[in-house]
């Protein structure tokens, strides 16, 4: 049953930054950004995909698996004791190490008691240049599950799932209050300028769509920063613009290209309702007729 006690307004806390090969750092600066958010009243803090290093994912190199942990792990302590301390709820993306050779892209919810709210594992897989992500990361089997915590019934996807809608959709069916999406995208350096700004609207136009199609706030959450490539290569400069839309599709707050940010946005979780009523897509869905669906392709 679809939670009915959550019937407020929520500040959502966002972390858009920057990384380096020193994961002790960038942890001890993501840790750093959330008591920042917290103090300005954040109640939900969500962190950009695979926050703690590099996108290490630019060439398939068998040393990156040293990165992996198990969940709960340290890094699942160390943002559990956060937030007890800070009264908070955290979505944070970890490369999971389930068991000997087998891992994850895996994002876990931390409750405010510190307690693990749940997981999601990273449904679909990419596999292109600079994103190699099937040699590191085994297909989730979670499936598309919202996570109930304190704060409301959390839709959380990763970053390749932005593009289907199925999945959104799967969320939404399943009594999602928002959907919420860490992520890792940028450019290639070589691209001309014509053809970056036409991936980075695109980017943003099929998760402004998810939340028109469901009628949710759609939270997205980008990383920053010109990260090199092991093999030389041009490497990638991430593209930021993480940014917050209300149930219509309604920017609520956009973050720069180039800059680190955070901030805590709010979100008015009955607006959905109010939209529902107006704009009632899942009540006219055709289920019936909806069976090739099931098809890789419609021969």
């Amino acid at each position: 049953m679809r939670n009915q006690s959550i019937k407020r307004k929520l500040n959502i806390g966002v972390v858009q930054q920057s990384c380096t090969a020193d994961i002790a750092a960038n942890f001890a600066k993501t840790l750093e950004n959330i008591r920042k958010l917290a103090a300005q009243g954040a109640e939900l803090v969500v962190l950009q995909e695979l926050h703690r290093g590099l996108y290490f994912c630019q060439q398939e190199i068998s040393d990156h698996f040293d990165q992996a942990e198990t969940i709960p792990g340290p890094s699942t302590e160390a943002l559990g004791n956060l937030a007890r301390e800070l009264n908070v709820v955290i979505v944070a993306s970890l490369f999971e190490k389930r068991g000997v050779g087998l891992h994850h892209n895996t994002a876990v919810v931390i409750e405010r008691d510190g307690s693990i709210a749940g997981m999601y594992r990273k449904m679909h897989i990419p596999d292109d240049p600079g994103y190699y992500e099937k040699f590191y990361f085994t297909p989730g089997d979670l499936g598309f599950n919202p996570i109930q915590t304190s704060v409301g019934k959390l839709g959380i996807l990763v970053c390749w799932d932005q593009w289907f809608p199925e999945a959104a959709r799967l969320m939404a069916m399943a009594g999602a209050d928002l959907l919420i999406y860490p992520t890792a995208i940028g450019w290639t350096p070589s691209e001309d300028e014509g053809e970056k700004d036409r991936q980075r609207e695109a980017w943003i136009t099929v998760q402004r769509a998810h939340a028109i199609a469901n009628g949710l706030p759609v939270v997205s959450v980008n990383r920053i920063g010109h990260e090199p490539d092991p093999a030389g290569g041009c490497g990638l400069d991430f593209w930021g613009s993480s940014f917050v839309t209300g149930p219509q599709g309604e920017f609520l707050w956009v973050a720069p290209v180039d800059q680190e940010v955070n901030s805590v946005v709010e979100i008015d979780l009955q607006r959905s309702e109010a939209v529902r009523r107006m704009w009632p897509y899942l009540r006219d869905r055709r289920i019936d007729h909806y069976g090739d669906l099931l098809k890789i392709y419609r021969d």
